[in-house]
């Protein structure tokens, strides 16, 4: 009996090898011993019971988001946001599209699953389908370890820390310290403008409106003090002539990193600012797959990367982009302005790289989740429950449900001209 046990213990952990190595993932192959002696031992179901998916139901959450639920004929329900910003309806409409191909599927596929809805679409990306796409993977990889008992991250290779830290984001004095009253040692504002609301949107700015934002941020340094980090985000929505300005005038302060400092897709301008300042630069939240950062690494155009979990392919496509950026020295700083369980999914990431900075983040759960997550002199622990380690607050949701919003539209105050926000 004993020795039936041990070869059934070696056959489950050579199969869980095998899968991940077969998919070309030589790292996930090599996870943990000890975690795989876990798996089975908290598991709802048998490794080798069928589980197949049943139903994809969307619902607007508030303030902006579209959650998503992935059922199994099992009970076992995976958590995901396949949502792009103002383009809710859009996404759960696509996510119906979706439905067909994954409606009586093992969710455990989740790589194999990955590709068919990629590839299968035949026109490659775009932020829609990688939106989606991005959410459905968050599901599938929360089935998976609900369904073995395990985090995500011990299927990933285990835990690489203990905590992760998080950044708020802040755009005055008064919010910094609010802020750092709860616990947050790290931030992110904009570059402030004259005109309230208003985003510095001329190609070459006065000197006044430049000299205007730094003094601005000079005041930010002042309240935290050097011990803490304070990021800032152009948007994308400041040229480059501006931007070098900016930067000029930001090197004293030592921002922890310049963001989108130009259009996101204009690789080589921004390679071109990179190199003319010792600041780090970096970009990701509007670019896309391994395919969209391979061009931002080759061409040195950052050295932080911010690839959101919900939009660059999810926690498949994430890890890849992880190791690549490793490759070329680069660090990972997931970008989040969504909700709770994107921010469980770029945790489950931030456990289990190597190469990790800083997690943003806008909501900690609070009125969503059943344990929110705290942040306690700057980091959250990694959660150590199955799957994302989240469960909603059902009770909490009911009065969030459904919304409206919209892309804000903004304008030049003098001519009325479009302007990007």
């Amino acid at each position: 009996m004993d020795k039936q046990k041990s070869q059934a213990k070696i056959s489950r952990r050579s199969a869980i090898a095998g899968l991940f190595a077969g998919l070309g993932w030589a790292a996930f192959a090599r996870a943990d011993a000890a975690a795989q002696e876990r798996v089975g031992s908290d598991a709802p179901i048998k490794a080798k019971e069928p589980l197949k998916i049943t139903k994809l139901e969307t619902f607007l959450v508030k303030p902006r988001w579209l959650f998503l639920k992935v059922h199994t004929n099992a009970g076992i329900v995976g958590l995901g946001e396949p949502v792009l910003e103002g383009r809710a309806l859009t996404c759960a409409e696509a996510v119906k599209e979706v439905e067909p191909y994954l409606i009586g599927k093992d969710p455990r596929r989740v790589a194999h699953h990955w590709q068919a809805i990629y590839r299968h679409a035949f026109y490659r990306g775009g932020p829609i389908l990688t939106s989606v796409l991005s959410g459905i993977d968050q599901a599938l990889w929360d089935i998976k370890g609900k369904a073995l008992g395990v985090p995500v991250y011990e299927l990933l290779g285990g835990p690489t820390r203990d905590r992760v830290r998080v950044y708020a984001h802040a755009r005055t004095p008064a919010s910094i310290k609010e802020a750092m009253a709860r616990g947050f040692t790290a931030f992110k504002t904009g570059p402030a403008s004259r005109v309230p609301r208003q985003p510095m949107g001329r190609y070459v700015e006065s000197p006044a409106a430049v000299r205007h934002a730094i003094e601005r941020f000079a005041e930010l340094r002042k309240t935290v003090g050097e011990d803490a980090d304070i990021g800032i985000d152009f948007h994308g929505a400041i040229s480059p002539a501006t931007a070098k300005m900016l930067i000029k005038g930001l090197e004293p302060y030592q921002p922890m990193f310049v963001e989108e400092p130009c259009q996101a897709q204009n690789h080589d301008i921004m390679a071109e600012i990179a190199r003319g300042t010792h600041l780090p630069i970096a970009t990701g939240e509007r670019v896309f797959t391994k395919w969209g950062f391979r061009e931002v690494l080759e061409k040195k155009a950052a050295t932080i990367l911010q690839p959101d979990l919900c939009h660059a392919g999810g926690i498949t496509e994430v890890r890849l982009i992880a190791g690549m950026a490793e490759a070329y020295y680069a660090s990972i700083a997931p970008h989040n302005p969504l909700g709770p369980i994107s921010l469980a999914a770029g945790i489950q990431i931030a456990a289990s790289i190597p190469n990790f900075m800083c997690q943003e983040q806008v909501s900690l759960g609070d009125g969503y989740l059943k344990k929110p997550f705290v942040v306690r002199s700057g980091y959250v622990d990694v959660p150590t429950g199955p799957g994302l380690g989240i469960e909603l607050d059902e009770n909490g949701l009911a009065d969030k449900i459904g919304h409206d919003w919209r892309n804000q539209e903004t304008y030049d105050p003098d001519d009325g001209s479009v302007v990007d926000w």
